[in-house]
C-alpha cells in the first residue's frame, strides 16, 4: 500500500508583545497572523523566521510551537500550516505586497470577523488546549474540528 500524500507545508505565527498586542496583517478583506510557504531545503522554523522578517521587516527567535492546522485538499493532497508564537522580536514594522501590519489588542482581535479559521486557530495559539485544527474538504461538512 502506498502511504505517500502530496503535501504543502506552510507556517504562521502570532507575535505578540507584552502590553496584550499581536502583530497582524491585513489580507483579503481580513486579519490573521503573518506567515508563508516553506522553501525547499528549508526547515520549518527557519521559513517561519525568514517569512515573518519579509512581511513585517521584523526579526523573530525564540519561537514556540503550538500546533498545527491542516485539511485534505480536494484532489486528496494535504496542506498544513505549523503554528508558531514568540514575544521575541526586534526591528521596525515594514508593510509588505502581502499587505499592511500592525499591532492590535487580541481581546479587540477576537472580536473580530475571523478569517481562514484565525477564530478557532486562537485556541491554539493561545494554548487552551488544542494542538490540531483539522478539517476534509471532501465531507459534506467540512466545518474544522480543533483537537
Amino acid at each position: 500500500m502506498n502511504r505517500t500524500t502530496i503535501v504543502t507545508l506552510t507556517n504562521m505565527c502570532m507575535v505578540y508583545d507584552d502590553k496584550g498586542n499581536v502583530l497582524v496583517e491585513e489580507k483579503a478583506g481580513g486579519l490573521i497572523f503573518p506567515g508563508g510557504h516553506v522553501e525547499k531545503q528549508e526547515s520549518i522554523l527557519d521559513s517561519t523566521i525568514r517569512e515573518i522578517k519579509e512581511e513585517t521587516g521584523l526579526t523573530i527567535s525564540d519561537l514556540e510551537f503550538c500546533g498545527v492546522k491542516d485539511w485534505i485538499e480536494f484532489d486528496g493532497s494535504r496542506y498544513m500550516v505549523f503554528l508558531y508564537r514568540t514575544n521575541k522580536f526586534a526591528g521596525g514594522l515594514v508593510p509588505s505586497d502581502e499587505g499592511d501590519v500592525y499591532w492590535m489588542p487580541l481581546e479587540e482581535l477576537k472580536k473580530k470577523e475571523p478569517l481562514w479559521h484565525l477564530d478557532k486557530m486562537l485556541e491554539i495559539f493561545c494554548g487552551n488546549g488544542f494542538s490540531e485544527l483539522y478539517f476534509n474538504r471532501n465531507d459534506d461538512a467540512i466545518e474544522p474540528i480543533l483537537k
